[in-house]
């Protein structure tokens, strides 16, 4: 067992056992490296990474090629979803240096952390001109020796270029044409045969359909809106979602949806959620709804914890195959259901030679993958199956795969991805009033309070019953917006005191006072570089997020402050927003956000029913604070410009507010309710 035994991450452990003399990111690893003369091979990865296990299991688990790593290099392996902010600045150094990126990341680098070559998996031999992971160590080793001031020029130059690249190139306004700009090139994009954006492999991207949601909602644009609702019913209908245990995989390595990398994960599920969700309110179609429950179905059968937060994901590969878990053999289901085998093939699309192609050469493997060639409710009434026999079918195909050796399953709890969990499990449960989704949404919330907040500072990861890493950007400003989300479904202060405390941590710590927007970590990094990050990729970016929590923490407090940070992000990023604003789709949502009319609403009252909170809540664009006699002197010591408000006859009171400027005051919800819609 090397060092890598007393690590908590299921991604390190993973490793413990390589004959590689692998230490953890600590300062034990550079140091020697250092006294020893060697440079440093880093290797960067997370749990549920297929090619991460390729590569481990070619060259990690080799005798021959670890002996060569120890007798030459200080190893250090480190899981992404652990430090977000070390793979974030060697992501950066491998796009700069290979013009692409991806996992397992290879860095080669000095003891002073500083790198002078990078890539992704490497085969463990060379072949096809694709240099193999043993000729380079060799040549790595052969530069060091003969070259080694060459090296450390070109290390010089790559972390000055990483400096360069935070500082942003800044404009003062966002071009006025942007969001037509955005949504046109999404819309030159657009697979219309099968939905999704440009050629394989595919991805969710939901903040790319929420984008489109809230275009349509704007400009009253029908494309954009069939576009998104396009997207989201190919997806349900394809192989990268789980047919038969619900869940989303993490993308489809082809144009159809079909064949998928089979690793789930958490921030997926959430962020699906939030998008079907937007897609039945709109519609109202229960396609989109049914989706909802059927992802918050597979998370709390599959991913919640003992103490109500969720795991960060599932492994594409068991037994060592990836996929495995999740295909099909026809003589597998002839088997377990063999009356009712000819339904099932129909239903799911099977064929006797298969219908899962390999990733690379194309040929089909004798598996299936299930997908439906329709909507289920269109496929079981072509077939003239109720629902019911339906589910008796997907049940028993269910309970025979659970009994296989299922993928690993990541039981890290993260605070970013539970709280992008949270604030989509409001959003469902504001659209669909099930209370189910806010009693999952509030206890998720109070275990990432209690555990993993001290008051001073957040914390990034809990395992093993203890919550270590100091919180990131990601940490802050998705839980000051699952607070937010919170506070508006049900009004308690409590929330809103949580969102603002966290913020003004967040200030401290993380904005940069000289040239605006937040750094990924707090002033304690001691990183090569502070990366700021406005790139919104598989999930959004914490700057889009804060940028959307610093607009609607303004509209509640008015604090002046807050609106010269909105401002101020605005010129700081509108330069790289300006010129590849497809990749800044979240941070567009929150321009939208700021550019709508909204309304404040000051309510007086000692009891509120749930009825009336629903109803408000149901509104984007109103802001209500909601006054007790025991709340009062908390709430005006965050939000001051409400102090003078009092009841109208001693009875429930109604202020209703445009840019903290407030109309006469009313007993009657309705007349407010009427008074606002009409804008």
């Amino acid at each position: 067992m090397n060092r890598l035994a007393k690590e908590s991450s299921p991604y390190l452990l993973q490793h413990a056992n390589n004959p590689v003399d692998w230490f953890p990111w600590c300062e034990e690893a550079f140091e020697k490296a250092r006294q020893e003369d060697k440079p440093i091979f880093l290797s960067i990865g997370y749990s549920t990474c297929h090619w991460c296990h390729v590569m481990a299991r070619e060259s990690f688990e080799d005798e021959k090629i670890a002996e060569f790593l120890n007798k030459n290099f200080v190893s250090i392996k480190v899981d992404r979803e652990e430090r977000p902010d070390i793979d974030n600045i060697y992501m950066q150094v491998c796009q700069i240096i290979t013009g692409r990126g991806g996992w397992p990341l290879s860095i080669f680098m000095t003891a002073d952390k500083k790198p002078f070559y990078a890539g992704t998996y490497f085969p463990k031999f060379s072949y096809a001109g694709r240099i193999g992971f043993y000729d380079l160590l060799n040549h790595i080793i052969h530069l060091w020796k003969t070259r080694k001031d060459e090296l450390l020029r070109s290390t010089d130059e790559i972390t000055r270029y990483l400096s360069l690249q935070v500082s942003s190139k800044s404009e003062q306004y966002l071009h006025q044409d942007i969001l037509t700009r955005t949504f046109s090139s999404l819309k030159n994009n657009f697979d219309e045969k099968h939905g999704g954006f440009g050629i394989a492999p595919k991805f969710p991207s939901p903040h790319n359909l929420i984008f489109l949601f809230n275009y349509y909602l704007e400009f009253n644009e029908v494309d954009s809106l069939k576009m998104a609702l396009k997207t989201l019913e190919e997806m349900r209908k394809g192989g990268i979602f789980d047919q038969i245990g619900f869940g989303f995989h993490r993308y489809s390595t082809d144009e159809k949806w079909l064949v998928p990398h089979f690793e789930k994960m958490l921030y997926d599920q959430a962020a699906l959620i939030e998008a079907y969700t937007f897609a039945y309110k709109l519609t109202k179609d229960n396609f989109y709804k049914n989706v909802v429950y059927e992802i918050y179905s597979y998370l709390n059968n599959e991913m919640l914890s003992d103490n109500d937060a969720y795991y960060s994901a599932q492994d594409a590969d068991s037994e060592g195959e990836e996929g495995k878990y999740y295909l099909w053999t026809t003589e597998e289901i002839r088997n377990i259901l063999p009356d009712k085998y000819e339904i099932i093939k129909d239903i799911f699309n099977l064929a006797e030679e298969g219908n899962f192609l390999n990733e690379f050469t194309r040929k089909l493997t004798g598996k299936n993958i299930l997908y439906l060639s329709d909507r289920l409710n269109n496929v079981l009434n072509k077939f003239g199956l109720e629902f019911k026999e339906y589910e008796i079918i997907r049940k028993s195909l269910l309970e025979f795969r659970s009994k296989k050796i299922p993928p690993l399953k990541d039981d890290k709890v993260l605070t970013d991805w539970n709280s992008l969990l949270i604030s989509s499990l409001v959003k469902a449960y504001l659209i669909f009033d099930d209370e189910e989704f806010l009693k999952s949404a509030l206890s998720c919330y109070n275990f990432l309070i209690k555990n993993m907040f001290n008051g001073e500072k957040l914390f990034h990861v809990w395992k093993d019953n203890k919550a270590y890493i100091e919180g990131f950007l990601d940490d802050y400003a998705f839980l000051i917006r699952a607070s937010l989300d919170l506070y508006k479904a049900t009004m308690k202060e409590d929330y809103l005191v949580n969102a603002i405390t966290l913020n003004l941590v967040l200030q401290k710590e993380f904005w940069d006072e000289e040239s605006g927007g937040f750094y990924f970590t707090s002033k304690s990094d001691d990183n090569i570089v502070r990366t700021k990050i406005l790139y919104d990729g598989a999930i959004p970016s914490g700057n889009s997020v804060q940028f959307e929590n610093l607009i609607r923490l303004f509209k509640l407090t008015g604090d002046v402050n807050i609106s010269g940070q909105i401002e101020k992000i605005i010129s700081t990023f509108a330069y790289q927003v300006n010129n590849a604003s497809l990749g800044y789709t979240y941070f567009l949502n929150s321009y939208l956000l700021l550019n709508k009319k909204s309304y404040e609403l000051v309510i007086l009252s000692e009891n509120l029913d749930a009825e009336t909170i629903q109803k408000l809540s149901g509104y984007d664009n109103l802001y209500c604070i909601w006054l007790t006699n025991s709340n009062r002197e908390k709430i005006i010591e965050f939000v001051p410009w409400i102090k003078e408000y009092k009841k109208l006859n001693d009875k429930r009171t109604f202020y209703l507010c445009e840019n903290f400027v407030c109309d006469l005051p009313t007993n009657d919800i309705e007349e407010i309710i009427k008074n606002f819609s009409k804008g």
